[in-house]
């Protein structure tokens, strides 16, 4: 396995070892800082230089590396050339790394080199003796077969170094086999370098040992490099080829190509790959059934592909073939082994259902639905339970009317004919159906000449019944005035026999009535007003009164029916207004819409007229008046500045024909902008009305109260001791309060002041934050003042546009007025002479 090199002879070794005469310089304090090798000028590669101490550096290096790529140190601290040298004269130089990874720690040897020119003159004189010389410590490949029968131990080959001519040289092998699993299988004799193997191999196991061999001197020097040596084991066809499986299942449809794949066969073989080995050949050794032939195999690949047409499935539906593998590429003498492969043969849907019969007859009595009454059966050569052999049955005539369906039985896949909507023997006796069937999954051969549809015909006889009164039709109708007087007469609800067609021998029953205003005659159906009827009564529906009545014969066979009683319209009822409750907010508003309603039919309706009911109340049209907007509404307007208030306004509304109802409307007039923020307002010339007050404005009452208090302390307090005379109008009370007007037409302007005078121009119209006190009237061209008493203070003027106060919101409570009103004829009386005065005493204090 390793290589002898060529023995050189005794001499050329001599030359050699003074050429190469080394000296190791190696100082004990500077053991790992340089060493000196004395070398010849040319070395050769694998060339022994020298050997350092490595332990003077370090007891225990895990990695050692060469800073120069020519040399190579070993463990024990030989150095060896790596290539081919030539030494110039100056001197060369490496270092050596040593690793301790245990310790991380690091130290450097470095390593000098010296050439000797003497030993190289003595080297050219032996030049001839070197060429001649080879080398044996070489790897040379070796090989052994497995399981090799012996005899053991079985030689392999030798191993030598030509050192062994100058040294005394002990061989050695680790590795694979020698010192690691499997333990002791090679070894080597230390003094002659025989190689040897202890037992069989298998190579399926062990493929090939890579060893390594030394060659050392007794004193552990080491004068060659270690020997790798590969030792392959020969393979031998031991194994036996082997399928994937015990048994293949392949399924292939019936009827496909020829050519198409059933599956693929796989087998293995543990001897070397890309061998004879394990080169394997397929093969079917034996079908079943055996004829006709219709399955190949791939020889290299093992893939199976039909080689006919003729599988037919619905003949044969399961094939088992027997194959077989073998190898040395199928040669006679080549290991084989057999196996199963089962081919199923699927399903096509390759056969059209087809009715075992081809006409059918059965019988069904008239007016009867959802029954079975009859079942068709088919044949089908196809797979049970599956799409290509489920039935779908379909009716193609005769069920124009849609008294029949088909569907199919999914147990038997029998098709079921069943009456879905009743027959009338009176109408028709005999039915005659054309029924087919085809399958789920669609056919899978291409239509030929035959059809792809199997169809028979279907004749039901229909069977004639003893049949009941036949309220036909369902609902019947009768045209009555409404409030037509009591024990009126009409026809009512005629029932028939639907075979005699008459209507003798049948008794009607009133099954429900809502308003019981009818009475039904129970022989000929007829009916009897028994109440007043109602047109515009709850139970009437669109002017149409029903009532349910009940038809029988004398075997106690019943129908029902209805009775529409058309009600028509008489004009009595007159036309109302539903929304009794007016809302107008007077400062907004100065009118509301008012709607009526009739109830009677529009003929007897609008156009409406309305008018004011004055015969109650003779002040009815002087407040207010109406408009019309159209045929049914109209518009209220109130005529005189009345007061926040209800007011009740009678309302006569009268349709076309002179039928009128009066609806007393309650009209309320309040201060608001929108009819949901109505409050009503104290009336001051009534005293009376509704006043409601928020939480805001009772606080105001309150602090204004506590106002008039400290105003009342303060005048008290003050007055004490003033003589107290009684006055009925003070000397200035009209330069004080007197107000000129001459305004002929209404002011904008009203006026109140702390001390209760109050005053406007007469027939004013317009709006302040105080509030109206009292109304100045123009009769005859006379204008009417009014005054309100009070203390004689200085007056405050309140003006104000956009909503009505009353006096309370500028006082801050009620203020009685009626007593203390005053005609302009009164004020002019009492301010006249006063006037006059004034001015002659105005006159004699300019002339002193």
């Amino acid at each position: 396995m390793a290589s002898a090199r060529p023995a050189r002879s005794r001499s050329g070794a001599l030359c050699w070892q003074l050429l190469l005469t080394l000296s190791i310089l190696t100082f004990a304090c500077d053991a790992c800082k340089k060493v000196i090798l004395h070398v010849p000028s040319q070395l050769d590669a694998e060339k022994f230089v020298g050997r350092v101490n490595l332990k003077e550096c370090f007891q225990s290096a895990n990695l050692i590396h060469s800073s120069d790529p020519d040399f190579q140190i070993l463990e024990d601290g030989s150095i060896y050339a790596t290539n081919a040298i030539l030494l110039s004269s100056e001197e060369r130089s490496f270092t050596i790394l040593l690793y301790n990874t245990e310790n991380h720690e690091e130290r450097k040897l470095h390593v000098l080199l010296q050439h000797q020119t003497k030993v190289l003159k003595k080297r050219h004189s032996k030049e001839k003796v070197l060429k001649r010389a080879k080398r044996r410590w070489a790897p040379i490949p070796c090989s052994m077969q497995e399981n090799s029968l012996g005899p053991f131990p079985l030689f392999l080959q030798q191993i030598q170094s030509d050192t062994a001519q100058n040294y005394t040289i002990f061989y050695s092998i680790r590795g694979p086999g020698v010192d690691r699993e499997p333990m002791n299988l090679f070894y080597v004799e230390r003094d002659t370098g025989n190689l040897y193997c202890t037992r069989p191999v298998d190579r399926e196991e062990y493929e090939s040992f890579e060893l390594i061999a030394f060659a050392t001197t007794p004193d552990g020097y080491t004068p060659e490099l270690p020997l790798p040596l590969l030792i392959r084991i020969e393979d031998e066809n031991d194994n036996y080829p082997i399928f994937t499986e015990t048994t293949y299942v392949f399924t292939v449809s019936e009827n496909c190509r020829v050519g198409s794949t059933v599956g693929q066969v796989c087998a293995t073989d543990k001897d070397e790959p890309d061998t004879m080995h394990t080169r394997l050949k397929y093969s079917i050794i034996e079908q079943l059934p055996a004829y006709p032939t219709l399955f190949s195999m791939h020889p290299t690949t093992g893939v199976i592909t039909t080689s006919s047409s003729q599988l037919d499935r619905e003949l044969i539906d399961k094939y088992q073939l027997k194959i077989k593998v073998q190898d040395m590429g199928g040669q006679y003498f080549g290991l084989q082994t057999t196996s199963t492969c089962i081919i199923n043969i699927g399903d096509a849907n390759d056969n059209l259902p087809t009715f075992t019969r081809t006409s059918y007859v059965t019988s069904v009595e008239e007016n009867t639905v959802d029954v079975e009454i009859l079942r068709v059966t088919v044949e089908d050569k196809d797979l049970m339970n599956t799409a290509n052999w489920r039935a779908n049955y379909t009716i193609l005539k005769g069920n124009e009317n849609g008294n029949f369906k088909i569907v199919t039985d999914p147990k038997t896949n029998e098709g079921v004919l069943c009456v879905v909507k009743p027959l009338n023997y009176e109408e028709r006796q005999q039915v005659n159906l054309q029924i087919g069937v085809v399958n789920e999954a669609p056919y899978s051969k291409e239509a030929s000449s035959q059809s792809v549809m199997s169809t028979a015909t279907v004749t039901v006889n229909v069977q004639n019944q003893d049949e009941g009164p036949e309220c036909s039709p369902l609902v019947q109708t009768v045209q009555i005035k409404e409030n037509v007087p009591v024990g009126t007469k009409s026809r009512g609800y005629k029932a028939y026999d639907p075979e005699t067609r008459s209507s003798s021998g049948i008794r009607y029953k009133k099954l429900t009535d809502p308003k019981g205003w009818v009475t039904i005659n129970e022989n000929e159906g007829s009916i009897t007003v028994f109440r007043n009827l109602d047109r515009e009564a709850e139970s009437v529906r669109g002017g149409i009164y029903n009532i349910t009545i009940l038809a029988s014969d004398k075997d106690g066979r019943t129908c029902t029916g209805t009775l529409g009683i058309i009600l028509e319209d008489v004009n009595d009822n007159g036309p109302v207004i539903p929304k009794q409750t007016v809302v107008i907010c007077k400062p907004v508003l100065a009118s509301a819409d008012i709607v009526a309603v009739d109830p009677d039919e529009p003929a007897n309706g609008p156009p409406f007229d309305f008018s004011l009911d004055s015969d109650a109340n003779s002040d009815i049209e002087r407040k207010w008046r109406l408009r019309k907007i159209n045929d049914t509404a109209a518009r209220l307007f109130f005529q005189e500045d009345l007061p926040f208030g209800t007011y009740q306004v009678p309302v006569r509304v009268t349709d076309r024909h002179g039928v009128s109802l009066i609806t007393p409307l309650t009209v309320k007039l309040c201060d608001c902008v929108t009819e949901n923020d109505c409050t009503l307002r104290t009336d001051p010339r009534i005293g009376h009305g509704e006043v409601r007050l928020g939480k805001w404005a009772i606080l105001a009452i309150l602090l204004g109260i506590a106002l008039l208090f400290c105003i009342l302390f303060t005048l008290v307090c003050g007055g004490t001791g003033a003589a107290k005379q009684p006055k009925v109008f003070p000397d200035d009370l009209a330069q004080q309060n007197l107000i000129v007007s001459n305004t002929e037409a209404p002011g904008d302007d009203k006026i109140c002041s702390t001390n209760g005078f109050t005053t406007h121009t007469a027939g004013s119209s317009a709006q302040g934050i105080c509030g109206t006190m009292g109304s100045g009237v123009k009769n005859g061209g006379q204008e009417i003042f009014e005054m309100v008493k009070g203390v004689h203070q200085t007056m405050d003027w309140c003006r104000g546009t956009g909503h009505h106060h009353t006096l309370d919101s500028c006082r801050g409570g009620p203020v009685e007025v009626d007593n203390c009103r005053y005609t302009y004829s009164e004020w002019h009386n009492y301010t006249q002479p006063r006037l006059g005065e004034e001015s002659i005493r105005g006159h004699t204090l300019i002339k002193n």
